[in-house]
C-alpha cells in the first residue's frame, strides 16, 4: 500500500512547508489505520529532511518518484524511502532503510546489531539485512517485479552515524555486499549510488504498478523449498499423515475468495503435525499459491527455518513464517492458505501488552481464503490460550465459512506408545476417553530420586544424537534473563545442592538445537511443538498429589511466567471457572513436557509424596520397572 507518493519536485516543496511529518501522520493514519509515536514523527522530521537535501542535487531528475512509508502487501513491513526512475529501457527502484543512530554494537546472532533506543538497548536487523530483506520479499512475491524485470536497489543511510567498523564488520559482510550502508560523512558516495541507477525520471508509474501486482512465489523460491524438503527424510509422510496431506492439499487448491474455507486437523504429541503442515506449505508455495505457516510460539517456527533454509538466504525462508499476531491489520483473503500449527495457543488479543487486534482466531480466517488449523486441546497451557475446536467452528460460521475436520491418530514420539499417552493422562488427572486396561507402556519412562541424576542421565543420553534435554514447570524465577550474573543460578534444588540456568535468550527458539544447551533446562515455551529423543523433567511444587488425589496450585509459580498471568483478578470474578481452567493448564503443561520425547522421559518431583505416587502407578503397570537412580 501506497501511503506517500509524489515526485520529487513536489516532494521538496512539501519539505518546503516544514510540516513534512504531519503530512505523512495524517496519511498514515488514512491509509494504515494507526498513528504512530513522538519518536517516529520526530524520525520523519529529521531524515525526510536529510534525504531532501541530497535530492536537491540537479542531476537527480525531478520527475523521479519518491515513496515514504510503502507498506508491502500480505507482510505489515514498512519501506521508509524509495526512489523511483530509469535507466534507459529499464525501471530502477532504490530502496532506503533510513537510521538515526549514533551508534551501534555487534552481537553473536546472525544479522543483528545492539544499538539504544529511548527505553534502553535492544537487539535489532542490521540496517542492510533490513533493506535487502525488503526487497527481497518483493523480488520474491511480486508478480510485477518478477516479470517485468524491475531492479532494486537496497541500501541503508545513517545520516548521524560516524562510521566505525561495527556495522561492516566480518560477521555482516555478507549483508553490506547486498545492501551497501552509508554513513553521515558519505553523502556524496550515497548520491553516486542514486545516480548510478535512476538517470530519467519515473514515466512509467513503477510503484502503482508494484502496488498493483498479484502476489505470488517466484518459481526459484518455489523450487528452492521444494528440492530442500524432498531431500530432508525428516519431513517424509507416513500412512495418515499423507492422507491428511493430501485431503488439506486439494482443499487449499480450491482457495477462493467468495467461498471460504476452514480445515482443523486434531492431532496428539508426536501425530505429526507440524510435519503436515510444513510439507502442506512447502507443496502450495510449489503451486505458486501466497502461504504462511503459523505459530504463536517461536521455537517451531525458528526450527523448521533453520532446517528448510539451505542455501537460501535467511530473508528469503523467515518470509513463509508467521506468528500468530501479525494479522489483526492485514487486508482481508490476501493470502492463499494460512497453515496455523499450534492452533490451541491462539489467543484473543495480540502485541506484547495485548492491545492490537480482536481475536486471532478471526484475523487468521479473516487474511487467507483457506485456513487449516492444526491442534490439540490438551496442549493449552496459558490463561490466554482461546485455542478450540468450538472456538474455531463458531468464529468460522461468522465469517460465513464452511468448515471440515481431519484426524491424526497415530503418534510417532514416546516410542509410538498410546498406553503411555493414556496412562499418563489418567495418572495427571486429565480426562480419557475411557478406563484403559493395565497393559505395558511400552516406552521408557522413569522416575529419579535426584535432580543430579536426572541431569547426569540427559547429559549421557545427549551423546548420542544431541537430541536430550532437561525441562522443568515454571516454578522458579529466571534472574539471568537479560544478562548472566555469576554465581546466580535460576532453577535451585538446594536439599540436593542442584544449580541449573533457565535456556539463555540468546539462542531465541533454537534453544532446543543448541549442543550447549544440554547444560541448562527449558520450559513449556521453548519447547512445545518440538521433540527429542530423551526428555529430563523436573515437575514443581505446582502439581502435587495428596493422599492419592491431583494437587495443582498456580500461586507457586514464578511471578514471571506469563501463562498464569492475572489469575487472581480472574478468580474473583469468576472463582470455579478460573480453577478449572488453572487446573486444566498445569496438568496440560506438564503433559506436554512429558511427552516430547520420541524414545524415553525421565522425570524428578520435588515433592516426595507426588514421587512415591508416580512410582505406586508406575509398579503397577505390567513388566514395568522404576528404575530409579542409575543411569539407562
Amino acid at each position: 500500500m501506497i501511503v506517500y507518493q509524489k515526485t520529487k519536485q513536489e516532494y521538496l516543496k512539501d519539505i518546503r512547508t516544514n510540516a513534512i511529518d504531519t503530512l505523512i501522520l495524517e496519511l498514515v493514519k488514512e491509509k494504515l489505520k494507526h498513528g504512530v509515536g513522538k519518536s517516529q514523527q520526530l524520525a520523519w522530521k529529521h531524515s525526510l529532511q536529510t534525504m531532501a537535501v541530497l535530492l536537491a542535487d540537479p542531476e537527480i531528475p525531478a520527475d523521479c518518484g519518491i515513496c515514504i512509508e510503502y507498506k508491502i502487501p500480505y507482510s505489515g513491513k514498512l519501506i521508509d524511502f524509495m526512489i523511483t526512475g530509469r535507466q534507459g529501457d529499464m525501471d530502477h527502484v532504490i530502496i532506503v532503510e533510513l537510521k538515526q543512530w549514533t551508534k551501534a554494537f555487534a552481537t553473536d546472532k546472525s544479522g543483528l546489531v545492539r544499538t539504544r533506543f529511548e527505553h534502553g538497548e535492544q537487539d535489532v536487523a542490521h540496517p542492510s539485512y533490513q533493506a535487502w530483506s525488503y526487497a527481497a520479499l518483493l523480488e520474491d512475491f511480486n508478480v510485477t517485479v518478477q516479470e517485468e524485470n524491475i531492479q532494486l536497489h537496497p541500501c541503508a543511510y545513517l545520516h548521524n552515524y560516524v562510521q566505525d567498523d561495527v556495522l561492516t564488520s566480518e560477521a555482516y559482510t555478507d549483508y553490506v555486499a547486498l545492501a551497501p550502508i552509508f554513513y553521515k560523512e558519505d553523502g556524496e558516495k550515497f548520491l553516486e549510488f542514486i545516480k548510478q541507477h535512476i538517470t530519467s525520471g519515473d514515466s512509467t508509474g513503477i510503484m502503482q504498478r508494484i502496488d498493483s501486482g498479484k502476489l505470488r512465489p517466484s518459481k526459484s523460491l518455489a523450487d528452492s523449498l521444494s528440492s530442500m524438503l524432498g531431500g530432508n527424510r525428516e519431513f517424509v509422510l507416513v500412512d495418515e499423515q499423507k492422507v491428511v496431506f493430501e485431503n488439506a492439499f486439494k482443499l487449499a487448491l480450491q482457495a477462493n475468495p467468495d467461498r471460504k474455507r476452514v480445515l482443523i486437523v486434531q492431532g496428539g504429541p508426536g501425530t505429526g503435525k507440524s510435519l503436515v503442515a510444513i510439507n502442506l506449505m512447502v507443496a502450495l508455495t510449489q503451486e505458486r499459491q501466497v502461504v504462511r505457516y503459523v505459530t504463536k510460539n517461536s521455537a517451531p517456527r525458528d526450527v523448521f527455518q533453520l532446517m528448510l533454509q539451505g542455501t537460501l538466504k535467511k530473508n528469503r525462508i523467515t518470509s513463509m513464517f508467521s506468528g500468530s499476531g501479525a494479522f489483526y491489520n492485514t487486508e482481508s483473503t490476501v493470502f492463499d492458505t494460512l497453515i496455523v500449527d499450534e492452533s490451541h495457543r491462539l489467543n484473543e488479543k495480540s502485541g506484547l501488552y495485548g492491545n492490537y487486534g480482536s481475536n486471532q482466531i478471526k484475523e487468521l480466517i479473516d487474511a487467507a481464503k483457506v485456513t487449516v488449523f492444526f491442534i490439540d486441546e490438551k496442549q493449552r497451557v496459558t490463561l490466554k490460550d482461546i485455542g478450540s475446536k468450538a472456538e474455531i467452528r463458531r468464529l468460522a460460521a461468522a465469517a460465513g465459512a464452511e468448515v471440515e475436520e481431519l484426524h491424526l491418530l497415530s503418534q510417532f514420539r514416546c516410542n509410538g506408545s498410546d498406553a503411555y499417552l493414556n496412562w499418563l493422562d489418567e495418572t495427571l488427572g486429565l480426562p480419557t476417553l475411557e478406563k484403559q486396561e493395565a497393559v505395558p507402556l511400552g516406552f521408557d519412562f522413569q522416575v529419579v530420586d535426584s535432580p543430579n541424576t536426572l541431569r547426569a542421565i540427559i547429559e549421557n543420553k545427549n551423546l548420542e544424537r544431541n537430541k536430550a534435554r532437561l525441562v522443568a514447570g515454571y516454578c522458579w524465577t529466571w534472574p539471568n534473563k537479560k544478562k548472566i550474573i555469576d554465581g546466580i543460578y535460576d532453577v535451585v534444588i538446594p536439599e540436593h545442592d542442584f544449580a541449573i540456568r533457565w535456556n539463555l535468550t540468546r539462542d531465541g527458539g533454537l534453544w532446543i538445537l543448541n549442543p550447549e544447551s544440554v547444560k541448562e533446562i527449558g520450559c513449556i515455551h521453548t519447547c512445545q511443538g518440538l521433540e527429542v529423543d530423551y526428555v529430563g523433567v523436573i515437575v514443581g511444587p505446582d502439581f502435587i498429589i495428596r493422599n492419592g488425589q491431583v494437587i495443582t496450585d498456580a500461586n507457586k509459580r514464578a511471578k514471571s511466567d506469563m501463562t498464569v498471568r492475572g489469575h487472581k483478578k480472574m478468580s474473583k470474578a469468576r472463582p470455579i471457572e478460573t480453577t478449572a481452567l488453572l487446573d486444566a493448564i498445569i496438568k496440560n503443561t506438564y503433559r506436554t513436557l512429558m511427552t516430547r520425547g520420541m524414545l524415553g522421559c525421565y522425570v524428578y518431583f520435588t515433592d516426595k509424596e507426588t514421587e512415591l505416587f508416580f512410582r505406586e502407578k508406575l509398579a503397577s503397570v505390567p513388566s514395568a520397572k522404576a528404575v530409579t537412580t542409575a543411569l539407562a
